[in-house]
């Protein structure tokens, strides 16, 4: 491969438009093909259509063309497919993003261009349904199209890890097409890229990867809950356990789980097993226990307002947070709706503010949102929230704060005569 080769990048969101920066700084030619017309506009202009420090500071330097036209992927020696892979209000995997891009692919298709799958898929999906249809298209695997898939690996907001330096694995459908794939993640790449012996086993490793990380945040949330019980502080006791050397892997939890990965991959792998004969148990019940912490944070804020007795009905509650990690603008699967929908369910009058989601936000600044609240839940601990303390929120008459993620200082907001009720503590 030579860095004059032309990558075109399919879905310019939160995985693909920093893939597609980062080949252009490495040399590539790259198209990015997108459907939302104002992004492509906004793309083209040099502006990161996405709050990311790293496409803040490099889409301007090493600017892509972005185009809502899908016969610019003829041009292509490289295809990456970077469309999202939600699940539906029962859980099962939505493959229609993924079978649009790879039509709309095979019937633009270079001869020999290297096909790149990063979306997020259950293991088997490229063999049962990427490959059937450049398949039914009259495209032989291995001689007129190589097909890799390389799961995605982003985590927003990180100062370290980005696009450029994450390991990857990588899996293909024949040798010839893992050798290409490799190579071309090597050169843009700075972590290890290893290769995997079957399509389906890279496929399994994103799966696995995140699901590890469900079946433990579940863990911690299910003792959040038996500790709130027990009057133990569950913060105190993981810091306790971290002095281990070995072993342990320290876990906190919170409001619920938000983002595209953990509240969704593990679902690929239960229905896919489920239709192999196999009941993955000990993943639906982690689903079950993190997706039951956004109603128990409003259960906890409804305790702490029956001591003080103010109902939770007309109630004044003030939301600080919308998106579902600190510092970025991404509320995809954000807990914030499931603890609003739990609010709203017990007719509270909910009030937001996310400083970088102002658009979604009914208050502008902290400042409006403190003033209208009689009681505040803390969803996403963004650095402009570090200000609230005990003053602040004795200032402006909040006599309850649920902290979602347990971060604020309990001794300090309890000293003001504010009450503090923190997950598990």
């Amino acid at each position: 491969m030579t860095k004059k080769e032309t990558v075109c990048v399919i879905g310019l969101g939160y995985v693909g438009l920093p893939l597609a920066v980062r080949a252009k700084e490495k040399g590539y030619n790259v198209i990015g093909l997108e459907l939302d017309e104002e992004k492509v506009k906004t793309i083209n202009k040099g502006v990161s259509p996405i709050e990311e420090d790293f496409l803040h500071k490099n889409l301007p330097i090493f600017p892509i063309r972005a185009t809502s036209d899908e016969k610019e992927i003829r041009k292509a020696d490289i295809v990456l497919i970077c469309v999202p892979t939600p699940v539906d209000s029962q859980f099962n995997p939505n493959l229609g993003p993924v079978r649009g891009a790879c039509e709309m692919v095979a019937k633009n298709l270079k001869k020999e261009a290297l096909i790149v799958l990063e979306s997020t898929v259950n293991p088997g999906v490229s063999e049962e349904v990427v490959k059937p249809i450049f398949e039914d298209h009259g495209y032989k695997i291995g001689k007129d199209v190589f097909i890799a898939h390389c799961p995605e690996r982003i985590n927003p907001g990180d100062p370290k890890w980005n696009v450029t330096n994450i390991p990857r694995v990588v899996g293909a459908f024949t040798k010839k097409g893992l050798q290409k794939s490799q190579k071309f993640y090597e050169s843009i790449i700075d972590g290890e890229i290893k290769s995997m012996k079957h399509i389906r086993e890279a496929e399994a490793c994103k799966v696995v990867e995140n699901s590890f990380r469900d079946i433990n945040i579940a863990f911690v949330n299910e003792l959040a809950k038996s500790f709130d019980r027990l009057g133990i502080d569950i913060k105190d006791v993981i810091d306790g356990a971290s002095t281990k050397p070995f072993a342990f892997m320290a876990h906190y939890p919170g409001r619920g789980i938000g983002g595209h990965c953990i509240p969704v991959d593990p679902y690929y792998l239960i229905e896919r097993a489920k239709r192999a004969g196999f009941d993955h148990k000990l993943l639906r019940t982690s689903r079950a226990i993190n997706n039951s912490m956004p109603s128990y944070t409003v259960e906890l804020l409804q305790d702490k307002l029956n001591e003080v007795k103010m109902p939770l009905n007309g109630t004044n509650v003030g939301v600080l947070g919308i998106s579902y990690k600190a510092n970025v603008d991404d509320d995809r699967e954000s807990p914030v709706y499931g603890i609003v929908k739990a609010l709203e369910k017990y007719k509270a009058k909910v009030h937001t503010f996310d400083p970088h989601i102002l658009k979604k936000s009914s208050c502008k600044t902290l400042e409006t949102i403190l003033k209208k609240s009689d009681a505040i839940i803390l969803v996403t601990n963004h650095r402009e929230f570090e200000v609230v303390n005990g003053e602040l929120l004795k200032k402006y008459g909040i006599k309850i704060i649920l902290d979602g993620m347990n971060v604020l200082d309990k001794n300090e907001i309890e000293k003001s005569g504010v009450i503090y009720k923190g997950i598990g503590r």
